[in-house]
């Protein structure tokens, strides 16, 4: 008898085994030519990361998958890191100066990044002992950062390779600015959220005419200060006649054309629109077509320039109250009215971003993406769940070029130097030295006298590379063991909101450097959301901290709770983490009441070698059950449906193993097959919940399997067909539903739980009659029956008898002299009364059109539930009461 402890103590037993796993290495990856290999990429989490929700979800997915390769035989390797996190991670340190009065430019670059390299050093890993915690099996010896001296030489050697083809390049263009972190920002950085502001019609002057005016509508008016044009459709009558004349700018009396453009929808505004080439990317546009001068009013923190005249030195928001107040004193703001529209705001600080000229680099992506497209088209790469994959398509048939460059110091400085001359220089020495290595010299002069190009790469210009810069490339090339063992990777797991960011990219990447796919699956989970809908953010406060979860309720129950709960987004609260408390605890008790049952005849017994003909129904239909939802899980996990995984466990290991087979075995633990095959379920049970639930399975394999190694190496269940007995299933069906319905008519009549009650047990045949006879025992044990009588034909009819059909039984029980059913008919009825009442109130509440179109919509489809509610109840009662005889 091995004995277990009465209670789980999940904080042991986690700490435990997440210490014993990664000190004997056991989640190694080596290149085996005997197996296949199966690779997952951690999406790697910012350096400057703390274990939030959506990491602990994610990473949970990762680990069911990994752990359930690892079992089926596969040389798994799934590969960790960090990301250096630009921009994140260089706002965190100037917090940190910022508390000391001084910010990064009281330091030289090479300072501020040794405070960096610092920061790294004391906090970077911080989220890898956090996802040790959670019990990520990871091959931790490789774990990697996007700034290792290995990666950053990949970094470098693909922009210099895509200069080389002519896919990078350099100009001066509108991109996404924040002036707060005071840097350019791809157009995915830049998210875009409807605000309310307003459209502000301003008057411009017509030259040499008097009262004449064209009105413009704008939502940024403090940018007039640079406009340089005003356009309209060539096609729009009203203007016609202007076409071609001088406006006056208002305020800065600046002389500007007005041109015809068919990018001016005449149906906005007033059909008239201020082109300012600097500041808007459409304006850009025109601005190029038109030949138009392009005035930049504002500097990189936002602030107006010297262009901006008497506005100069103010902030661009504060100028923006400043022009429309003097526009007005001079009648020529015409009216205001309010506007909704979606603006763009770094995805880091928030900052409203400002369309910004600036000289940038890019990458041209039209060349990369057509191999990308092509992949998910054709089915090499598949998206889980298949809506993503239009969602994908839509995006990389309208790709932009990348912004790439980024005006800040902390990340891959871009590879490229200038001759700074030293009074030798040629005019080929214009040309930017691009190169992986630090040029010596220039290659056209010879001058030493060489400047880095100041800014960094864009932090996903190093993720793009993960799949293979993570095994060395490109000192490693494709053809080396490891690149060709573990490349391409199998499953990409991430969130919806990176599948520009990253996957998109990757996959172009794998193409263009690999000349294959990187991965053959991307599965897309939900997002983490609150029980009221909301995204889980630190800003709104509704936040739950995964790790408050892990000492509260164990590592098992925050993955369990987290992926059954899981769907298209999943809605948390606190309260939801006891389901999986609660299942690990059962797993526990179910355990340790079987390991205190049995012999050594149980141990080391394996299912598959039992003769089914010498068990008894039970016995015959919970194996029959466990194979069933083997299969089923197995099924699941291999279709990424892991809450439909996790819900055959729950409902196979709870239901129908603790609550009917250990339940109607109880008194029967002397018999060695009742031993042998609660043992033998549980074992196999354990193997099949264990990626789920490593930690309480890893425990409780070790008590019971002394001497076989973790359970983590262990192989998965094999499913066997035989063993699936359909008719032990559904005769145990027939039996389970006869318990079933004479329990639910001692609730419904409030019948003493201890009080044996007779049953008359009504069939058709003779072979029914037998088959109950034989499973009579049973019957009576698991209903607390007093007596059963087995007919084919219903006796003297009892007065006040209670009857149930199932299937073709009827089942009788007399209540007179065990209740007073006078009494309790009372009751019913007037408990159907009431809910009847309740429900009439409820509908006229519905029915009420001023209700139902002002109240929130969450509160109308409460009532609705609750009126749906009310009416089976209100059946339920009634039926009670219509099954007396």
């Amino acid at each position: 008898m091995i004995e277990l402890s009465p209670r789980f103590d999940f904080n042991e037993v986690d700490e435990k085994w997440s210490k014993f796993w990664v000190d004997n290495n056991l989640f190694h990856a080596r290149v085996n030519p005997d197996k296949n290999s199966y690779t997952v990429l951690i999406p790697p989490p910012n350096v400057t990361g703390i274990l939030h929700m959506g990491h602990a979800l994610n990473n949970t997915l990762q680990d069911i998958m990994i752990r359930y390769k690892r079992m089926r035989g596969f040389e798994t390797l799934w590969m960790p890191g960090t990301d250096h996190a630009g921009i994140a991670t260089q706002n965190v340190v100037e917090r940190q100066l910022a508390k000391e009065g001084k910010t990064r430019h009281d330091f030289s670059r090479e300072e501020f990044l040794e405070r960096l390299w610092a920061w790294k050093r004391e906090y970077g890993d911080t989220i890898i002992h956090q996802l040790k915690k959670l019990g990520a099996s990871c091959d931790w010896e490789r774990t990697r950062f996007t700034m290792d001296d290995g990666y950053s030489l990949a970094v470098r050697s693909v922009f210099v390779r895509l200069y080389e083809k002519g896919l990078i390049y350099q100009g001066e263009y509108i991109i996404n600015w924040c002036p707060r972190c005071q840097t350019a920002l791809s157009d995915e950085e830049a998210e875009h959220r409807d605000l309310q502001g307003n459209l502000y019609y301003l008057r411009y002057p017509v030259k040499n005419e008097e009262n004449a005016f064209i009105t413009v509508a704008t939502t940024r008016p403090e940018t007039m200060l640079g406009d340089t044009a005003v356009a309209v459709n060539p096609k729009d009558k009203r203007y016609k006649a202007y076409i071609g004349k001088t406006v006056v700018l208002p305020l800065v009396n600046r002389e500007i054309r007005v041109v015809a453009d068919e990018f001016v929808d005449a149906k906005f505004g007033t059909g008239a629109v201020k082109v300012t080439p600097a500041h808007d990317p459409n304006d850009f546009a025109m601005g190029r077509r038109h030949g138009l001068d392009f005035v930049n009013i504002m500097r990189p923190d936002g602030v107006l320039n010297e262009q901006a005249g008497d506005f100069e030195g103010m902030d661009r928001f504060e100028a923006r109250e400043a022009v429309i107040e003097e526009l007005s004193e001079l009648k020529l703001l015409e009216k205001i009215e309010p506007h909704t529209h979606a603006v763009g705001h770094c995805y880091r600080c928030h900052t409203v971003v400002e369309p910004y000229l600036s000289r940038q680099w890019f990458v041209r992506m039209g060349p990369l993406a057509k191999p990308a497209l092509e992949a998910v088209r054709k089915g090499k790469i598949k998206f889980y769940p298949s809506r993503w994959t239009k969602v994908y398509l839509n995006w990389m048939e309208n790709i932009r070029d990348w912004c790439i460059s980024r005006q800040i110091w902390w990340g891959h400085r871009v590879p490229v130097w200038y001759c700074a001359g030293d009074g030798q220089c040629k005019l080929a020495c214009k040309e930017p030295i691009v190169s992986p290595t630090v040029p010596e010299k220039c290659p056209h002069c010879g001058s030493t006298n060489l400047k880095q190009d100041e800014d960094v790469l864009d932090t996903w210009f190093s993720s793009w590379l993960w799949p293979f810069a993570t095994f060395g490339w490109p000192l490693e090339d494709k053809g080396s063991k490891e690149l060709a063992y573990f490349y391409p990777t199998s499953s990409l797991f991430t969130a919806p909101e990176i599948i520009f960011f990253w996957v998109a990219r990757m996959i172009m990447a794998g193409f263009e450097f690999m000349g294959d796919v990187p991965f053959s699956d991307v599965y897309i989970h939900g997002t983490v959301r609150d029980a009221k809908g909301r995204k889980m953010s630190k800003s709104l406060g509704n936040a739950i901290d995964p790790l408050e979860i892990i000492r509260e309720y164990g590592a098992d129950a925050l993955r369990f709770s987290l992926i059954i709960n899981s769907g298209q987004d999943l809605f948390i609260s606190k309260e939801k983490f006891e389901i999986g408390r609660n299942f690990a605890n059962k797993i526990w008790n179910a355990s340790r009441l079987i390991l205190m049952r049995v012999s050594s005849a149980g141990a080391g017994f394996d299912l598959e070698k039992i003769n089914t003909k010498a068990l008894d129904l039970p016995s015959r239909w919970i194996i029959s059950r466990f194979y069933a939802t083997l299969e089923k899980v197995t099924g699941a996990v291999e279709r990424y449906r892991f809450s439909e995984a996790e819900s055959l466990i729950y409902e196979f290991f709870w239901n129908n193993f603790c609550d009917w087979y250990l339940e109607v075995v109880k008194d029967r633990w002397t018999d060695e097959n009742v031993q042998r095959v609660a043992l033998g379920v549980l074992e196999k049970s354990l193997k099949m919940m264990h990626p789920f639930m490593p930690f309480v399975t890893e425990e409780l394999w070790n008590r019971t399997q002394e001497g076989k190694g973790s359970l983590c190496i262990q192989g998965w269940p094999a499913f066997s067909r035989k063993l699936v007995d359909k008719e032990a299933e559904r005769n145990m069906d027939v039996l389970l539903g006869l318990v079933s319905a004479v329990r639910t008519v001692r609730t419904q009549w409030n019948i003493n739980p201890g009080q044996t009650v007779p049953c008359q047990l009504i069939v058709r045949t003779k072979k029914a009659a037998a088959f109950l006879d034989e499973n009579l025992a049973m019957i009576k044990n698991a209903a607390r029956l007093e007596t059963v009588t087995i007919t084919e034909k219903a006796a003297v009819k009892a007065r006040d008898a209670a009857t149930v059909l199932v299937g073709e039984i009827k089942c009788v029980i007399p209540l007179s002299g065990i209740i007073d059913v006078d009494k309790e008919k009372k009751k019913i009825l007037a408990q159907a009364l009431e809910q009847e009442r309740a429900l009439e109130g409820l509908q006229k509440r519905l029915q009420n059109k001023e209700f139902v179109t002002k109240a929130p919509a969450e509160v109308v489809a409460k009532e609705k539930e609750r009126s749906v509610a009310l009416q089976a109840k209100v059946r339920e009662l009634k039926q009670v009461i219509a099954s007396l005889e």
